[in-house]
């Protein structure tokens, strides 16, 4: 928490000036006391108060005017809020293993219509940007807000060979960059920036789902390293069990080989997706969680549709907030006001006399 005015905190002393002239009043009362042949007389004519009566209205009180003298200071709060701008860019795995039938029909399959639940459940008003990537990375739906686009987009998802998980990051970059004029491009030498608040990060965000390890081009800590200096942080989701299963791809599913316009006989990409052999596709977690650690963001572990579909629905709440400072004097200002007038309400009541009815 911080506050707006901070020299308005010279108003807590008044809590320690009034204690002091309490004290000091209380002083002063004992060397004027009358001196009587009983106390006893005294003690019967005055209220019974015991001492928590006599201690909570002052504590009350006195709390009170420190939460208004606080008040004065105009204190702030960051606070977790909806950002209206938020941009997120869903990398998604195309790569040849993503034919892989442990989770049935296929994990390409599965990722899809995951994929497109979340596009459908986003918040209206949050740009998406669709990134594909195998061997080689590119960006198929720039940030928008049409989600028929996305939807289409994703419905033309073909495998190709090689798994780039650092390019992905870095195409994302760029496409974000594209769109907020505080994100400098890849390619842009950044020098020093000033040390920025460790939890003050763009409201652009990078989702990155993959079910293996990086096999070509740049390295995905290497590419996180360029997301964390640009405040933008990155979710990585690992998708897929370590059980042997073959890969098996339909006809609409198999793209070219790299991208290269090469096709197997029979229209199948060479080397995966004809259901020969079964294959085991471990998942590089440490990278994966590396990536998420250095920038921010988290690792997910998904092992089926069902999880899948959880950890990208989960995903928007987190995602579609940024830390903002709110200012909370009138908090401050509301609790001051009802402690001081309960504080004052129960001394009154009870230091009040209760006087014998007249005959």
């Amino acid at each position: 928490m911080s506050v707006g005015w901070p020299w308005a905190l010279l108003a807590l002393l008044i809590v320690p000036l009034l204690l002091l002239a309490r004290w000091w009043m209380n002083r002063r009362r004992k060397r004027a006391a009358l001196r009587v042949s009983s106390v006893a007389l005294i003690r019967a004519a005055l209220p019974g108060r015991s001492s928590w009566r006599r201690r909570v209205p002052l504590i009350l009180f006195l709390t009170g005017l420190a939460a208004l003298a606080g008040g004065l200071t105009r204190p702030q709060a960051s606070v977790a809020v909806p950002s209206n701008d938020t941009s997120i860019l869903l990398a998604i795995d195309v790569s040849g293993s993503m034919c892989t039938t442990d989770i049935a029909p296929n994990r390409l399959a599965v990722a899809a219509d995951a994929a497109r639940d979340f596009i459908r459940e986003t918040r209206d008003g949050t740009r998406i940007g669709l990134v594909a990537f195998s061997g080689i990375s590119g960006l198929l739906v720039a940030p928008t807000e049409d989600k028929e686009v996305l939807i289409t987009a994703i419905d033309t998802l073909k495998t190709a060979r090689g798994t780039a998980i650092g390019a992905a990051i870095l195409t994302a970059i760029d496409a974000i960059a594209e769109i907020n004029p505080n994100v400098a491009a890849t390619g842009v030498d950044l020098g020093d920036p000033p040390v920025a608040d460790p939890n003050a990060f763009e409201p652009d965000t990078i989702v990155v789902l993959t079910d293996g390890a990086n096999s070509t081009g740049v390295d995905p800590v290497t590419a996180a390293e360029q997301a964390a200096a640009r405040r933008l942080r990155v979710f990585t989701i690992g998708f897929g069990t370590t059980e042997p299963a073959q890969m098996v791809c339909t006809a609409d599913q198999i793209g070219t080989d790299a991208f290269s316009g090469r096709r197997g006989p029979g229209g199948r990409d060479p080397g995966f997706g004809n259901g020969g052999g079964r294959r085991i596709q471990e998942i590089d977690e440490v990278a994966l969680t590396a990536v998420a650690d250095l920038t921010g963001g988290s690792y997910f572990k998904a092992e089926d549709a069902e999880q899948l579909t959880d950890v990208l629905g989960d995903l928007p709440r987190e995602i579609g907030l940024h830390t903002e400072d709110v200012e909370i004097t009138f908090w401050f200002l509301l609790a001051g006001a009802v402690l001081v007038v309960t504080g004052a309400g129960l001394s009154l009541l009870w230091s009040r006399v209760t006087l014998p009815p007249r005959r």
